[in-house]
């Protein structure tokens, strides 16, 4: 299969401004526990769920309470979703664009409902989603491939034939593993290359064609097999 079916969205630092939000609420959150917050702690802080996050925050400071922690977390940020969350460059160009196309897509996020459902009731609600999926829709969120394959499978499409549009190694990978094309458009955190990965410097560069092509490429790789050894020359 070839034909793109779908394109499946991150929402934190994809399609909104979230990722800084983030790392305000947790450095809120970090002070109160006498951490302070630098660069060194990005890895389990940016693109991470709640709980992982959490966890970190344990092992940094000895606090004994990651469910208070992650509920500490979750509000702090909350409250600075509700109070605006930008889109990001291109954003709203590409989803009309799609929306014209009349090509499915869909929200796939790691941040719990009450988050996804602030932002999309927010920024996001003039955007047609197919479905929406957060952290709290799965047994396990990213980096595992359970959010990716459970989208595909609700819209009734391969993995294979949907491009998953992320911006952090744990998103990347977790489309990865579903078996999804994947588009990177790095925010705070770098992400590591891919031999299916592609990369965009902004949603302002990419278009639906660029897409389509992205499986299509993808596809024949796949179909072509490793090239035979001992007929060079």
């Amino acid at each position: 299969m070839s034909a793109l079916a779908a394109v499946l969205f991150d929402m934190d630092g994809t399609l909104v401004d979230t990722e800084v939000l983030w790392w305000q609420a947790t450095e809120e959150v970090a002070a109160r526990l006498g951490h302070r917050l630098t660069d060194t702690d990005a890895p389990e802080v940016v693109g991470r769920a709640v709980e992982d996050t959490a966890a970190h925050l344990v092992r940094a400071t000895g606090a004994p309470d990651p469910d208070g922690i992650a509920t500490a977390l979750t509000a702090a940020f909350q409250k600075r979703v509700d109070e605006g969350a930008p889109m990001r460059p291109g954003a709203d160009r590409l989803l009309a664009e799609l929306e014209r196309a009349g090509l499915p897509f869909a929200l796939v996020s790691a941040s719990p409902r009450s988050v996804v459902d602030s932002v999309v009731g927010g920024a996001l609600a003039h955007v047609p989603f197919a479905l929406t999926l957060s952290a709290d829709d799965t047994v396990r969120t990213k980096p595992h491939p359970d959010p990716y394959r459970t989208a595909a499978e609700r819209l009734g499409v391969l993995a294979a034939a949907c491009v998953a549009v992320e911006d952090s190694p744990d998103g990347a990978a977790s489309a990865d593993a579903a078996g999804c094309a994947v588009l990177v458009v790095p925010s705070l955190l770098p992400v590591p290359p891919g031999p299916e990965r592609l990369f965009a410097g902004s949603l302002e560069d990419v278009t639906l064609e660029g897409l389509r092509r992205h499986v299509r490429a993808r596809t024949a790789a796949r179909s072509a097999g490793p090239p035979e050894r001992g007929t060079g020359g």
